[in-house]
């Protein structure tokens, strides 16, 4: 097998000597080569299973390890790793790799935000060869408003609903924390969150110059006019979540980069979308691309095709949507 990069259980980036880093997935092949894994964050898509040694930022150890609490990874550095803040969620980190043979370096995105939001910094990109991009949002339609703009709204919407209950669904890691902060900055004297909620914030909080002041919801809660309730994206179906918002007659709200479509309210039956996204939209993308200047970049999940083909045509990079299970790069 060529040096390279290649997409299977994860990202494979290959130094010349044949010593393989796999990010974000599980290292497959021969035992005889020596295999590092390195995971860029502690969403569930990217830990795969973490049980074992990786290389990681380590809030995403300790997260992980919450997440998953039947793997136990144990944190390692590697000499040709580098890690920077990818300003995704807490912990998340952008991983580049220097092959020590070539000097080649590949840096691995995973999933990063360049805008500074509430306590997290923007990705700061540095210089590579070969830039591994995730495209979640790479398409042209997908043009988010300023995260400032995007905050002002959710905070006059909060105040315009102070004699509501009012329900907010974001992912548990990473957009329930930053919904924390924006009620904090409101009237709103009672925030309610699930268990699993509280055990990230508990170790975010450990880790992180940050506190959030929200209480666990139980089912002994009386919710009132005025009380809020942050709950993970994907419990919008269920039953007693339903009864919940039924009961008390809740106004709900979804919070997410597919908010700029107007069908996402329907999709995720909410009554109102907000796109709070940490992903890069469209521009940041290019602007990311742009600011590494490599001399190859290869794109992976989302718009894989759409931003390949256009940061080729109208940038005149060198760009490759990646494949799963492909053998060499030059078959495609």
């Amino acid at each position: 097998m060529a040096p390279g990069v290649y997409l299977r259980d994860g990202v494979e980036i290959e130094f010349a000597s044949g010593e393989r880093i796999v990010c974000d997935g599980v290292p497959k092949g021969s035992s005889k080569q020596e295999v590092t894994t390195a995971v860029s964050h502690a969403h569930g898509d990217h830990l795969v299973d973490t049980a074992g040694e990786i290389v990681a930022s380590e809030l995403t150890v300790a997260l992980a390890s919450v997440r998953q609490s039947e793997c136990k990874p144990e944190k390692i550095t590697h000499p040709a790793v580098d890690l920077i803040p990818a300003g995704h969620i807490a912990g998340s980190r952008a991983v580049l790799l220097t092959d020590p043979e070539t000097d080649c370096r590949y840096l691995y995105t995973g999933d990063c935000r360049l805008s500074d939001r509430l306590y997290l910094d923007g990705f700061d990109p540095v210089d590579a060869d070969v830039l591994i991009l995730e495209t979640t949002y790479g398409d042209p339609k997908y043009r988010f408003p300023s995260p400032e703009k995007t905050h002002n709204r959710i905070r006059e919407w909060l105040a315009q609903t102070m004699d509501d209950v009012v329900i907010l669904f974001g992912y548990a890691l990473g957009r329930a924390q930053k919904l924390q902060v924006l009620l904090e900055s409101t009237a709103r004297s009672r925030v309610f969150i699930t268990d699993a909620i509280a055990e990230l914030n508990a170790v975010i909080e450990s880790r992180h110059e940050i506190s959030f002041d929200a209480r666990r919801y139980t089912t002994d809660v009386t919710l009132q006019p005025g009380d809020a309730v942050v709950l993970p994206m994907q419990t919008t179906r269920l039953g007693w979540i339903e009864s919940l918002i039924e009961t008390t007659d809740a106004i709900t709200a979804g919070f997410s980069g597919w908010a700029i479509d107007d069908s996402f309210i329907y999709q995720r039956g909410v009554d109102k979308g907000f796109v709070l996204s940490d992903h890069c939209d469209y521009d940041e993308l290019i602007e990311l691309v742009t600011t590494v200047d490599p001399e190859r970049v290869y794109t992976q999940h989302g718009f894989t095709e759409t931003f390949a083909t256009r940061l080729t045509r109208e940038h005149g990079y060198d760009t490759q949507a990646l494949k799963s299970n492909q053998s060499t790069l030059g078959d495609f």
